[in-house]
């Protein structure tokens, strides 16, 4: 985004879009985590780049495109949870950038089970 006042020119980075998205989507119920696919952790590897995992944003001087990977939770409508993710997503980053976001594209990557609670053996006191 690039806003001309009369004091100078606002710039946010794609990197601030990215984080605020993420942090969004992490905040949505149902959702277990951000997917970063093969090719975001190569590139995380060869560029040395702090890559936003799950996130990738298209900004312009005035419109945001956000696209999402994501984990759900097993057993949550997988409908519901995007729909809410959605909404989560563009107002969080509509509210703190002042940015249009045109679109918040998602893709469920896969689906979280939730690990069965193991017991730990007791110790007896004598």
């Amino acid at each position: 985004m690039t806003e001309e006042l009369q004091t100078g020119i606002i710039r946010i980075s794609d990197d601030v879009v990215a984080t605020i998205a993420g942090l969004a989507a992490l905040e949505t119920p149902g959702i277990a985590a951000m997917s970063g696919g093969i090719s975001e952790g190569l590139a995380k590897r060869l560029s040395g780049k702090n890559v936003q995992k799950g996130v990738s944003v298209e900004v312009g001087q005035l419109e945001a495109a956000i696209d999402l990977r994501i984990i759900v939770h097993y057993g949550i409508p997988i409908q519901e949870v995007c729909r809410q993710l959605q909404l989560n997503v563009r107002e969080s980053v509509e509210n703190m950038t002042g940015l249009q976001v045109v679109e918040v594209n998602v893709k469920v990557e896969g689906v979280a089970f939730k690990e069965e609670e193991v017991e730990e053996p007791q110790l007896r006191l004598k």
